[in-house]
């Protein structure tokens, strides 16, 4: 199976020799690697371009874009960006970020995944973070979710969604989707991926509204938002947030906010969402 990965980079120059580094050194090299290159005030575009030199199957796209880190919406943008430059010739779409180290056989074993059962939609690892010296899982997700980080696709359900929304709850919206559409979204746990910058990192306080935002934009509805919200702020060991959360919820619905999917998808969501806590609790 052919996969292409497109990683969105904005001031990676810390990180980004690490990635391809690793990427490199994959026992199932990528078909194509795009890097996109956003904005980026640094050395990530010198970087990117030594490493094309070596390896012909890495591609530096350059995109002019706000320097401002809002979630969502300014990585999928560079991530569209290089979706456009590529061929549609791949089976496996991978969207990745520019601060990891992935495991020699990451991609090997995923696409066995995809092998192994046609009804895989989407599969990818576990994310990892540097703790007083130990690499400990970067637990803010369940573990049947596959971190936005490290994203691969099949190429027939990549299309059947639309491609990736531009905006905060992407990485959700696209496994309810996947669900919605009958497909399998497959984690392997042995798969240990290093994320070596915490979630979130760039993030500025104009941005703390933006998961009540998503909770809203997905079609969660006020209560499955406050139990998500709760839950969210806990694992974060910042009970507070939960109040940023409910208000991004609240504005988003005064202002009449857009949906991220059709009142079809919305209600097979929520559907979704309640069976997966009653199963959780009984």
């Amino acid at each position: 199976m052919k996969y292409y990965t497109i990683i969105p980079a904005h001031n990676e120059e810390a990180f980004m020799a690490l990635t391809l580094q690793s990427l490199a050194e994959q026992t199932v090299l990528p078909s194509k690697t795009i890097v996109v290159n956003d904005n980026s005030t640094d050395g990530t575009a010198a970087i990117v371009t030594a490493f094309a030199e070596k390896h012909p199957w890495i591609s530096l796209v350059n995109k002019k874009s706000d320097a401002v880190h809002m979630p969502g919406s300014k990585v999928i943008q560079a991530f569209q960006a290089g979706y456009e430059v590529i061929d549609k010739e791949y089976d496996i779409i991978v969207k990745l970020d520019a601060d990891l180290i992935l495991p020699p056989d990451y991609f090997e074993t995923v696409l066995n995944a995809f092998k192994s059962d046609e009804k895989v939609g989407m599969a990818g690892g576990f994310a990892y973070i540097e703790k007083n010296g130990d690499w400990i899982l970067e637990n803010l997700t369940d573990k049947d979710h596959i971190r936005g980080a490290f994203k691969a696709y099949r190429k027939e359900l990549f299309l059947q969604m639309g491609g990736l929304r531009a905006a905060m709850g992407w990485d959700t919206v696209d496994e309810l989707l996947a669900k919605f559409y009958g497909w399998k979204v497959v984690t392997v746990q042995r798969l240990k991926v290093k994320h070596l910058k915490p979630t979130g990192a760039n993030y500025n306080k104009a941005a703390r509204y933006k998961q009540g935002e998503a909770f809203y934009s997905i079609g969660y509805g006020f209560i499955i938002t406050a139990i998500a919200g709760a839950k969210l702020a806990m694992r974060k060991k910042k009970p507070l947030l939960f109040i940023d959360y409910i208000n991004g919820f609240l504005k988003a619905k005064q202002s009449g906010k857009g949906l991220l999917v059709t009142n079809e998808q919305a209600k097979f969501i929520r559907s979704y969402r309640w069976k997966k806590m009653k199963e959780k609790l009984f």
